[in-house]
């Protein structure tokens, strides 16, 4: 298995609302540019091989703005990658902008089915992360080389359970922060 680098896209404003962001085109805020530079700048430090790496990122503004400012950040080229739409957030059709105090109000019995099964709840017109997990999948069978790819925090959650062999009920609730690289080397992933 190549290795692989991941990047959740810097903070947007719906990130910092605590909104359910799901694949509107949000931009990042400039929290988010300056984790994006951040991640840049370890990762060219700690693994100067990347830098030779594949770059793919979700075709969504957020990852693509991580993208190109964590490049600039690693003195390459920001617009030297690859888009590919398997790589968007989960959907959550029609939950995408509320809080989630705001779903309590509207929605209370889904956000309790919700509660019970993350990993199998599909938000109305939405996606499940069993479903979001076989998209991954499907991407992540057709990895070749060594890749950085930056995409977002269902994206990663999801992978990191494939690759780990994490349970359902874990899966959906590990943490994705925004300013750290998450390396997988072929056996076990580290934070840099």
């Amino acid at each position: 298995m190549p290795t692989l680098i991941f990047i959740r896209h810097g903070e947007t404003d719906w990130n910092a609302e605590g909104r359910f962001q799901g694949q509107r085109d949000i931009p990042l805020n400039a929290h988010g540019r300056s984790q994006a530079q951040r991640n840049g700048r370890a990762l060219a430090e700690q693994m100067p091989e990347a830098a030779g790496f594949d770059f793919v990122a979700s075709p969504l503004e957020r990852t693509r703005q991580t993208m190109e400012i964590a490049r600039s950040a690693m003195g390459l080229d920001p617009s030297g990658y690859r888009l590919d739409p398997i790589l968007k957030e989960i959907t959550f059709g029609r939950w995408e902008g509320y809080t989630a105090p705001e779903l309590m109000q509207r929605w209370p019995d889904l956000v309790a089915e919700r509660d019970v099964d993350k990993w199998g709840f599909q938000p109305p017109q939405g996606e499940s992360y069993a479903m979001l997990s076989v998209r991954i999948g499907t991407w992540l069978a057709s990895v070749t080389k060594d890749t950085v790819v930056v995409s977002h925090g269902g994206v990663c959650r999801v992978l990191r359970g494939l690759l780990l062999g994490l349970d359902t009920d874990q899966t959906p609730n590990l943490d994705v922060p925004q300013d750290r690289v998450l390396v997988w080397d072929g056996h076990e992933t580290r934070w840099i």
